[in-house]
Formats: C-alpha cells, sequence, structure tokens
C-alpha cells in the first residue's frame, strides 16, 4: 500500500492545495529563474515542503536530483552536517540549465545555534551557485543573520474547503465512501494538517471503504466531542460521581492521556447550553491552569478528578 501524502502530494505549485498568495510569488521565482533564499515558517501540514519539492519540479524538471539536496536538521543538526554536505554541494555548479541549486532544510529550527552560525556564512559565501530554502515551525528561533538573509513566507493552517476538496480527490481515486460531514469530521480532528488528514483518511480506510464519524475518532485515538461534552454537563448538572467515572472510562475506551482530554475539554467548553457566557470564560483559564500541571508532571487522573469539580462548582 502506497503512503497517501506521497502518493497525492503535487508535484508542481499549481497544483499545491492552499497559501495562494505565497503560491503566486513562488511561481514567480520559477518564471524568471531567480530567488533569493527563503524561510518558509509555519504549523505542520500546512504545505512548505510540499511547496519546496513542488518549486524544485516546477524549475529542473528531470534534473531534479542532481540539483536538489532535500536534509532535515532535526536528524543532522550539527555544525558536521553543514560544514560537509551542505557545503559539498553548494560549492559545486548547477547541472544542465539550472540557474543554481537548492538546498532544503527541513526543520531548520531544531539547528544548533553553531551550526546556524555556520550555515549563515556558507548562504553567504556560495550565494552564487546555491539557493537555500529553509523549513522551520517557529521562525523566531532562527538566528536574525539568516532571517536578514532569507526572504520570509509564513504559512497558516489550510481552510476547510481547500482540506475537505483535496480529501474529496482521495476518496474518489481510493473508491471509498465518505459524505461531506465525515470529511469535515476529518477535518476537525486534523486541526487543518492537511498531512495528518490524510493519514486519518488512509487509517480508517484500511478498516472499511465506507468511513463514518465514528471510525475517524476511533483511528484518531480521540473521544466523540458528545461524549466529552456529556461529561462537562453532567458534572455542571451536580452529579460529580457519575461525571467522573464516565470520563475515566472514555479514557480508558480510547486510550487518551491527561493533555489528550484536556484538549478535547477546552474545545467543549462553548458548546455548554447551560453556562453562562462568563463563566465559560472563567473555565476557559481553568483549563490552561490544569494543562500546565499536567505539562509540568502532575497526576493525570488526581488533575481531570479537580478540574471536573471546578465544572461541578460552575454556576
Amino acid at each position: 500500500m502506497d503512503v497517501w501524502t506521497e502518493k497525492y502530494r503535487p508535484r508542481s505549485l499549481k497544483d499545491v492545495v492552499g497559501q495562494q498568495s505565497i503560491i503566486k510569488r513562488l511561481i514567480g521565482f520559477t518564471k524568471s529563474e531567480s530567488m533569493p533564499h527563503l524561510l518558509f515558517a509555519g504549523p505542520a501540514g500546512t504545505g512548505k515542503t510540499t511547496c519546496a519539492l513542488a518549486l524544485a519540479n516546477d524549475l529542473y524538471g528531470s534534473n531534479i536530483e542532481q540539483n536538489f539536496l532535500e536534509l532535515n536538521a532535526s536528524d543532522e543538526r550539527g555544525i558536521d552536517t553543514i560544514r560537509n554536505k551542505v557545503k559539498d554541494f553548494a560549492r559545486s555548479k548547477a547541472l544542465g540549465a539550472a540557474p543554481y541549486k537548492i538546498i532544503f532544510l527541513g526543520e531548520s529550527d531544531a539547528l544548533t545555534r553553531e551550526a546556524q552560525q555556520a550555515l549563515r556564512r556558507t548562504m553567504e559565501k556560495y550565494s552564487s551557485s546555491c539557493r537555500f530554502i529553509l523549513d522551520c515551525n517557529y521562525s523566531s528561533k532562527i538566528i536574525d543573520p539568516i532571517q536578514s538573509r532569507c526572504v520570509l513566507f509564513k504559512f497558516k493552517p489550510l481552510d476547510k474547503k481547500d482540506v475537505i476538496d483535496f480529501l474529496k480527490k482521495i476518496v474518489v481515486g481510493e473508491k471509498l465512501k465518505a459524505d461531506d460531514s465525515v470529511l469535515e469530521e476529518v477535518f476537525n480532528v486534523s486541526g487543518g494538517d492537511l498531512r495528518k488528514a490524510i493519514n486519518t483518511l488512509q487509517s480508517a480506510s484500511v478498516i472499511g471503504t465506507t468511513i463514518s464519524k465514528e471510525l475517524v475518532y476511533e483511528v484518531s485515538n480521540l473521544a466523540h466531542p458528545k461524549d466529552i461534552k456529556n461529561c462537562l454537563e453532567i458534572a455542571v448538572s451536580g452529579d460529580f460521581i457519575k461525571a467522573r467515572d464516565l470520563l475515566f472510562d472514555t479514557m480508558i475506551k480510547h486510550g487518551l492521556s491527561g493533555i489528550d482530554v484536556i484538549k478535547q475539554v477546552q474545545q467543549e467548553v462553548l458548546n455548554l447550553d447551560k453556562v453562562s457566557a462568563k463563566t465559560k470564560i472563567r473555565l476557559i483559564g481553568v483549563v490552561g491552569d490544569y494543562e500546565f500541571r499536567l505539562v509540568e508532571g502532575s497526576d493525570e487522573y488526581v488533575q481531570l478528578e479537580s478540574l471536573l469539580a471546578q465544572f461541578f462548582k460552575a454556576e
């Protein structure tokens, strides 16, 4: 079985989903065959790697392997990588009619500061024969000298329509059965991360060609939102023991961690029917406090029980 994220990855910039303002500028670079160093920043699954590969495909065609080097900085993050692999590739001339080579550094915010300092010098020295595309989740982790040498492109989470339209192509291509409401649930569990959405759809397809909402949450290792909302409403109504038992049963059934539950609770607070807007705002702050406690290593069952108690006395 093919990995769908690769099987359906766009090969050309014109086929990339979303990020239209960015795509327009990148297409301009390929047409003029002139571009600066680039810095792609944004959440995972928003098209940063896809855009870099598509740009290289449009620019080099069949010569892409000779003129494009892809490295993952989270695996090779030390100064030796910059001094050896990157420098050796950058110093050589591009093959064919290509004006320059391209080095793509994925997750470049994982590079050590020493490696980034070495990279800064390499970018400067070999700018006549090589261009760099740096991919990161947080541009603030890239040192200022590198940022000043690059044009920054900020990628945003994809819109629901773009994700669902892309998933529909996969549904048709793989001969699946999934209506729009199911694809909306796939989008909801992915949070705008197209790669996660595709992986969720592929995982669900292994069980059967008909995809249901329940199946989406099952393969995502998430509880159905209505189950979490039900727990909170029972706590608010005054039956703390029943709410606690139901929440813990839901955790065990779906194999959820305390952090997973906290994130779903935060999403459902605003959907509570019998709680005032002012109380919802206060509860959101409370949920944030308990998430911090869990991240710091507190016992998740004790903290979730305490969190439910806050909903018990919400009004």
